[in-house]
Formats: C-alpha cells, structure tokens, sequence
C-alpha cells in the first residue's frame, strides 16, 4: 500500500506504466477479451470495471495529447458508443481536456491495433465491448505542469510532490 496511489494500482501494474514510454499504448479490457492469447504481458485486474481501471490509470499516466489516437474503444458493428465507452471519455476528459475525442475501433481492428501494445490490463467487467486502448504521453517535468480540469492541482515541495483537490 501506498499513500495518494490507488489501490488497483499493484507494483506490477505500475511496473508496467512505469516502463512505458512515449507513445507506447496499453489495452484495458474486459472479461470477453483474448487478453492471454494476445501474445502481450496481461496484468489481471480482476472484479473492477474496465472504468475503474483507467481511472487508476490515468491518475498516473498522461495520455499523448500530440496525436488523435490517444483513446481507443471497441465498438459493435452498430458503431455506436456504449455507456462504458461515454463514462471512459468523461474520465479521461476530466484529466486531460474537454475537446478529447475517442476513436472508434471495429471487433477486428481493435484486434490488430491491440496486438502492438506494451501490454494488457485484464478486468472482469461484464459489459461487452468494453476494452480500451491509451496512448501514453509526455511525462512533463512538475514546472510545466498544468492543473488538472477535474479541479486537481499538482503542487511541487522540493522533491515532494502532492496532489490537492480543490472544491468546486
């Protein structure tokens, strides 16, 4: 356990996110995934949405907001976003930007993108066509950080850094 890190967040997990670099993508994926014959590392998260798990994630991973591809979802051949994809987004808003899109990956080409990440993050989430691809971005130095638009403020003491809610 430690503190300001969320408890999914294990040492493997971390390890993991940890030895990413820029540019390299993680899949978040859900029960029905093929996460161990995917060929990729599999860090199994167990009885947590795929939502919490980016959740998590992204409270210490940026995503790479040089590029559109940041946010990848799964979708059916209908093409439309599900209640996972839309609550994903507004996380992944609240931490970044407003103005963050979510590109729409078909069965097959979600596939195919997913056989490229660093590796894959495995839940148990029930919900269908719930698996996610993140992009990770540039890890600014704390000087160049911006605050957060969920009202989370990285402050900087020395070599000490915290993270401070304010209230809305």
């Amino acid at each position: 356990m430690l503190i300001g890190i969320d408890p999914l967040l294990d040492g493997t997990l971390l390890e993991v996110l940890d030895h990413m670099g820029h540019g390299d993508q993680v899949a978040v994926v859900d029960r029905n995934y093929p996460a161990f014959s995917s060929g990729r590392r599999v860090v199994n998260l167990g009885a947590v949405s795929t939502t919490q798990a980016i959740t998590a994630i992204l409270r210490v991973l940026p995503l790479d907001e040089a590029t559109d591809g940041s946010l990848t979802c799964m979708v059916a051949e209908d093409g439309q976003l599900r209640p996972s994809h839309r609550e994903v987004l507004e996380v992944a808003r609240a931490r970044h930007h407003e103005e963050l899109g979510i590109q729409l990956a078909s069965r097959m080409d979600f596939y195919e993108r997913a056989a490229r990440v660093y590796a894959v993050v495995r839940t148990l989430d029930p919900r269908s066509y719930s698996c996610f691809i993140l992009r990770k971005g540039v890890v600014l130095d704390p000087a160049e950080q911006r605050p957060y638009s969920d009202n989370t403020q990285v402050l900087d003491h020395g070599s000490m850094r915290y993270e401070q809610r304010g209230t809305a």
